[in-house]
């Protein structure tokens, strides 16, 4: 990628100039090389938004999307998402989606104490860290979405296990609690959301509904996300979830 200021967009593997950017809103999705965040950034562009895809490696699926990308992103590398950062040329996002995640299974019998800091890290300090590091581009009326998981909430487990992704789900959410009342003030919205069980590479696509499906309930969310309804955790369908 060329220097701030002289960079422009990569869509689909052809350079367009940035002033693409223009006339559209601008939403950024983190985790974006496969899943739901693909997804997303399939259906965001779909939809006439311009679409920046944040991943740590591009698949072929998503170079292929009229979508510019970004890649060797890491959420957990405060260094990697300055940089992301500095060379971002947009001046505003109207629509900041946290999507990066990794899971494992953590069972207290077998117990791997790296990856549950590591999915900690991933899951809700990237979240943050990507927040803090775009914040002067967020505006008043932009949008801040965290896709959580139902597995984040304690009020709701009745499965036990699954230390780390529980762990850092229940964090995540804490996060987006606090960002909707810090946030509020400058007229930004935040939405922490269950995207659903949905049938993925993070869980050998065992879910029970397609990343088409929970997308499409995802962006009616955001759409519907007002500073009144802010800081609430809700699926895809829209109804409340315990914390």
């Amino acid at each position: 990628m060329a220097p701030h200021l002289g960079i422009t967009p990569k869509f689909a593997g052809a350079l367009v100039p940035s002033l693409a950017f223009a006339p559209m809103s601008v939403a950024l999705v983190t985790g974006s090389s496969r899943g739901i965040g693909l997804e997303l950034c399939r259906q965001l562009a779909a939809r006439g938004d311009s679409v920046i895809a944040t991943c740590r490696a591009a698949t072929e699926e998503l170079r292929r999307l009229p979508v510019r990308v970004e890649e060797g992103v890491d959420v957990a590398d405060e260094a990697s998402v300055r940089e992301l950062a500095g060379r971002l040329d947009v001046p505003s996002i109207e629509l900041l989606v946290l999507n990066a995640g990794i899971s494992n299974i953590d069972l207290i019998f077998n117990l791997d104490v790296r990856k549950v800091r590591h999915q900690i890290e991933v899951n809700a300090l990237g979240a943050l860290i990507v927040t803090a590091a775009l914040l002067d581009r967020l505006h008043e009326g932009a949008k801040i979405a965290l896709v959580s998981s139902r597995m984040g909430s304690i009020g709701g487990n009745d499965g036990g296990g699954m230390y780390g992704y529980r762990m850092s789900k229940a964090a995540m959410n804490a996060a987006g609690r606090s960002l909707a009342l810090d946030l509020g003030p400058r007229g930004i919205a935040v939405a922490v959301l269950h995207p659903g069980y949905v049938a993925t590479d993070l869980n050998h696509h065992s879910g029970n509904i397609s990343p088409a499906e929970s997308v499409a309930g995802l962006l009616a969310r955001f759409d519907e996300l007002t500073l009144a309804t802010s800081g609430r955790f809700v699926d895809y369908q829209g109804a409340t979830l315990p914390w």
